[in-house]
């Protein structure tokens, strides 16, 4: 979309990602959440993150593989191109929660999650 206000062009882009809506694993065992983009799109700064109930979402893993300081290392992430997944290696009780997958397409933006 693009949106012209005062001789300023806004280009918006709308990326669309694929997840599971829900998924159970029993404790100790691994999970894996699986996140696909648009096809022909591809990313190299994949975040996810995690969300509790009553919480906000917290950032997890960052540039695809790369653990967010205060992250437990049975976190991690992999993928390439346009698929990727998150790992959680002896799930545990407190793992409970939403997980979203967000692709960055623009040096320094925010993430921004609405209600």
């Amino acid at each position: 979309m693009i949106i012209f206000d005062n001789n300023i062009m806004l280009l918006l882009f709308y990326i669309t990602v694929t997840q599971p809506k829900v998924k159970t694993v029993q404790l100790g065992q691994t999970a894996t959440i699986e996140c696909s983009l648009d096809v022909g799109l591809t990313s190299n700064d994949l975040v996810w993150y995690q969300q509790k109930p009553g919480e906000a979402p917290k950032l997890l893993i960052y540039v695809i593989n790369s653990l967010q300081s205060g992250t437990p290392s049975r976190f991690s992430g992999s993928g390439s191109n346009s698929d990727f997944t998150l790992t959680i290696s002896g799930v545990q009780t407190e793992d409970t929660g939403d997980y979203y997958c967000l692709s960055r397409h623009y040096p320094n933006s925010k993430d921004v999650f609405t209600q």
